[in-house]
């Protein structure tokens, strides 16, 4: 029998960087864990040590079809992250935000289970309040090439609040800034990935634009133990919060800093910046000291060692 402290949790998308690490915390906790992945984007590889823990259930499944399972809690992490995967297919990238959202947000209905939404800062789009904080509206393009992620993720959080509403289903609405650590996708595209990958191989590392375009960095177990924090924090807490770390560096500095911790003979290149690339991006995060108690502890340099050191082994 279960003891009633034990949760039944479902998490989407967790084979993926972000699910997997959740699906360990999850465990360590004590909780039975589902983790549902189409493998679009995450891999086995990610979850095959946790296969034989008699707690711990994978399940292949694309959530945008139903899914008939009965749990406590949903972490609806589905979706590619990063503009090189969920712009290879931008359609189904938008059918995954809003498609998925509609499945989950029925399924925590019909089960009467609490449902956290990974939701993301692209939901500021290139933005023109700074820091950003969880009232600003945002600044997106609806007909760019980022928009298939920008604008499911921004229906994906009405949807949300819509069941709250109509519903009073329990909810909650985390919007995750930048994120690294071990697991992340070598081929992803996304900047510390690329500058790790590059710099361990000794090959030119691609910056966009002139390298002053700003990012804030926040390593992955400061992450995931902001996403338990807010789905056990109390009910009436519904959220947006901003999970990400504020200390921002430039493009440059980044790079500048990966070269010197893996001692590459790497230069920098300069390439023409994307379109809708965002300038600035960086959390206020004021609300989630407030409701959650929490801010990132893992500094860049200590996240950086532990990342590259990942790097190093699967490459």
């Amino acid at each position: 029998m279960r003891g009633e402290s034990r949760k039944r949790v479902l998490i989407t998308g967790g084979a993926g960087f972000l699910g997997s690490h959740l699906c360990e915390n999850l465990l360590e906790a004590g909780q039975d864990v589902l983790c549902v992945d189409n493998l679009f984007t995450g891999t086995k590889d990610n979850i095959a040590h946790l296969l034989d823990n008699p707690r711990f259930e994978f399940m292949r499944h694309d959530v945008t079809f139903p899914l008939y399972v009965e749990v406590d809690h949903i972490y609806n992490l589905a979706c590619p992250a990063s503009p090189i995967h969920y712009q290879f297919d931008p359609v189904q990238t938008t059918k995954t935000s809003v498609h998925g959202a509609i499945n989950m947000l029925g399924l925590a209905k019909r089960v009467n289970a609490k449902i956290m939404q990974a939701s993301t800062s692209e939901v500021y789009g290139d933005p023109e309040m700074h820091p950003q904080s969880e009232s600003y509206w945002g600044h997106v393009n609806t007909i760019g090439p980022r928009a298939c992620y920008d604008e499911g993720k921004r229906c994906a959080e009405t949807l949300f609040f819509d069941y709250y509403r109509q519903y009073q289903l329990k909810i909650k609405v985390v919007r995750i800034f930048n994120t690294y650590g071990p697991k992340m996708h070598p081929a992803d595209g996304r900047v510390v990935s690329n500058f790790i990958v590059q710099a361990l191989k000794n090959e030119p590392i691609t910056i966009y634009g002139d390298g002053s375009q700003t990012r804030s960095f926040c390593y992955v177990s400061d992450l995931t133990t902001a996403f338990i924090s807010a789905m056990e924090s109390d009910d009436s807490f519904v959220g947006p919060v901003n999970i990400g770390n504020p200390t921002e560096f430039t493009i440059k500095e980044l790079a500048e800093l990966v070269i010197e911790l893996t001692s590459s003979k790497s230069e920098l290149i300069r390439l023409p910046l994307p379109e809708d690339d965002p300038t600035q991006r960086c959390p206020d995060i004021g609300l989630a000291k407030k409701e959650l108690d929490w801010a990132p502890k893992v500094q860049l340099e200590q996240g950086l060692e532990k990342t590259i050191e990942w790097f190093r082994k699967t490459l």
